[in-house]
């Protein structure tokens, strides 16, 4: 056996090169003796390459599919318009692959601007024989150009039936499987979104992808693969972000902010890459981060809700100067992401309002709407005064002609930022559209009703003149409350405040709905000496009900607890939100004292005991501020 496999291997040596002849006829020959077996022999034999030529390649030979280049090829690479490349054509003509390449080179001129329009271009003769030169020969076009001629074809707007078409794109589906990687990934850039044959050509590039991810090297590649195509495959983008994390230092600043609006576009909160990619992006230098890559970083942030301090603060760092070349888009696109993010960087948003102030005629209405909002959720209170005049004068005129929910949005803003005025609320009634508030589903109706009570609250409390001449009820029935899960802060809360009242639960109310929509964690009343009184009887105004129909003893205060969570509070920041720092407002003006428990003091108590003292302490510094006033 071993001498026929030998036999073999020496015929194949003999054809592979005439200089094996002496060495084939030594392993022909018989053996000198027992001691000598055949496959000594063989390694004597020299190296061929039977499979491709036939023949063996010298070292100093040129390689034999390497063709010549020839005058056309240089007049294509010189030509600086279609016409050019059209005459070298119709003078020279070409092979397939010749063919192929001014094609693409066609498209790449057209867009640079062409002197010929479309339909003239697809009429015009040159271009149908290069056409039928590419159909004919596609066997003869190199694989790069194979899959560049397809985007040309598709950038010149040929017909999907044309024949060229369909060999191009049954070609590259023949030889997906020798393409490189950039180019499947090319083909994914060209075919995602669209129908038929680019699908095929997407899905099994995708395929290979996804088996040959580890041959990617280059990080413009792993950035445009997740954008387009990690929708499609989440087992590719999962490999894609493992990859972007082996290659993070050669990212540049641009690949970086690809990488985090593919990520964005997609919710796709992978924390380890964006800690990576926010720390190579801190080592950019200030020239690298330019205005649009800092905005759509906060963009990318904002949607994907990852905070990273070190980031915002050298995002303001370099947005700050750059303020007053800023668009009124820019701006309001800038202070929306950083609200989502809840980071208030006073001196950026006070540089915001400036520019409002300054270039107040470029804002429409719906950037200011936007900046409004943006300013509420974060309880951002501007310097100058001229800004809400400004904003006023602008509402005066637009307002009433806001759509429903963004009308909502828009006054419910300005109650939380302490600048309604009567009229506003006088245009908010008058619309019949706020039944259409009540439309959508029920987490929205919700919300919405919600905004409408705090709304309601304002005008009662705020303005309780206005109140007089204008009602405002929610339209609807009321939403039904969903079940209350409680915080480990407010089951906490909820324990100490039963310990401390004692055997008088009567004393004690814990999670009140009131009629302003706003829910106290804990209410209480407590006499001149702080201590618990019966609730029982009581007259609650601020109930459904209305509680009962005594009235509070002489030197009674009513206390209304409220737990201040994590995500009450900005970033990195002690200061309420605006929505919370209004809630406390209006139950103030309730008539109640508040009794604040944020989580960054509660934290710190081990025992109930404890618990127990700081609750009692905070009971007396908030009468004795009370008391102060």
């Amino acid at each position: 056996m071993t001498s026929r496999l030998l036999g073999r291997c020496a015929r194949l040596l003999s054809r592979a090169s005439p200089n094996a002849q002496a060495t084939t006829a030594r392993l022909s020959a018989p053996p000198a003796g027992p001691t000598e077996p055949l496959w000594a022999f063989a390694w004597m034999g020299p190296l061929g390459r039977p499979l491709c030529e036939g023949r063996s390649v010298a070292k100093d030979e040129d390689f034999p599919t390497v063709p010549k280049r020839t005058h056309l090829d240089e007049l294509l690479e010189m030509a600086e318009s279609q016409q050019d490349i059209l005459l070298a054509w119709a003078e020279r003509g070409g092979n397939g692959n010749q063919a192929a390449v001014a094609m693409v080179r066609l498209s790449q001129c057209q867009k640079g601007g062409s002197e010929l329009n479309q339909s003239e271009l697809l009429k015009d003769p040159r271009l149908q024989d290069m056409m039928d030169t590419v159909a004919a020969q596609i066997g003869t076009v190199w694989n790069g150009t194979l899959v560049s001629v397809l985007r040309s074809l598709t950038a010149l707007n040929v017909p999907l039936g044309a024949a060229v078409v369909r060999s191009v794109q049954t070609e590259v589906l023949w030889r997906i499987r020798r393409l490189a990687y950039k180019q499947l990934a090319y083909l994914v850039d060209w075919g995602t979104g669209r129908k038929g044959q680019p699908e095929k050509i997407v899905n099994a590039a995708l395929k290979h992808l996804e088996l040959r991810w580890a041959e990617i090297s280059d990080p413009r590649t792993v950035s445009t693969l997740m954008a387009r195509a990690g929708h499609l495959s989440p087992a590719l983008m999962d490999r894609l972000e493992d990859k972007a994390l082996e290659l993070m230092e050669g990212f540049s600043a641009e690949d970086i902010r690809r990488m985090c609006l593919a990520m964005a576009s997609q919710s796709r909160r992978s924390v380890p890459l964006l800690r990576a990619l926010s720390y190579h992006l801190l080592q950019k230098p200030s020239p690298d981060l330019n205005t649009p890559l800092l905005l759509d970083i906060a963009f990318a942030y904002g949607k994907l809700n990852f905070n990273h301090t070190q980031v915002f603060q050298r995002m303001a760092s370099e947005l700050l100067p750059r303020v007053p070349e800023l668009s009124s888009v820019d701006v309001t696109r800038c202070a929306k992401s950083l609200a989502f993010l809840k980071w208030l960087h006073l001196p950026l948003f006070e540089a915001f309002t400036e520019h409002y102030i300054v270039n107040n005629q470029t804002y429409n209405t719906l950037q200011l709407c936007n900046l409004i909002m943006s300013l509420a959720k974060l309880g951002f209170q501007p310097s100058k005064g001229e800004f809400y005049d400004k904003v006023h004068s602008a509402l005066d005129s637009s307002f009433s002609g806001l759509e429903p929910h963004l009308h909502t949005d828009v006054l419910w803003s300005l109650c939380v930022l302490q600048q309604s005025r009567p009229q506003y609320f006088t245009s908010f009634t008058q619309h019949p559209h706020l039944t259409k508030l009540s439309e959508g589903s029920h987490t929205r109706v919700v919300n919405y009703r919600l905004k409408l009570l705090h709304i309601a609250a304002t005008l009662q409390l705020e303005h309780p003149d206005s109140a007089k001449t204008v009602s405002l009820q929610p339209p609807g029935p009321p939403p039904t409350p969903a079940a209350r899960r409680l915080s480990p802060l407010q089951s906490g809360l909820k324990g100490a405040l039963e310990a401390l009242v004692g055997e008088r639960p009567e004393a004690l109310r814990t999670g009140v709905s009131t009629v302003h929509g706003w829910t106290i964690d804990g209410e209480m009343v407590v006499d001149s000496e702080n201590k618990p009184v019966d609730l029982v009887g009581l007259i609650a105004p601020h109930l459904p009900a209305g509680g009962g129909n005594k009235l509070l003893p002489v030197g009674a205060r009513r206390l209304a607890f409220l737990a201040w969570e994590f995500p009450h509070f900005g970033s990195r920041s002690k200061d309420l939100l605006g929505r919370f720092t209004m809630m406390k407002r209006h139950l103030q003006l309730d008539g109640f004292i508040t009794v604040q428990v944020p989580y960054y003091e509660w934290v710190e108590l081990k025992s109930d005991r404890q618990k127990v003292a700081y609750l009692k302490d905070k009971i007396g510094k908030a009468v004795a501020e009370d008391m102060a006033k």
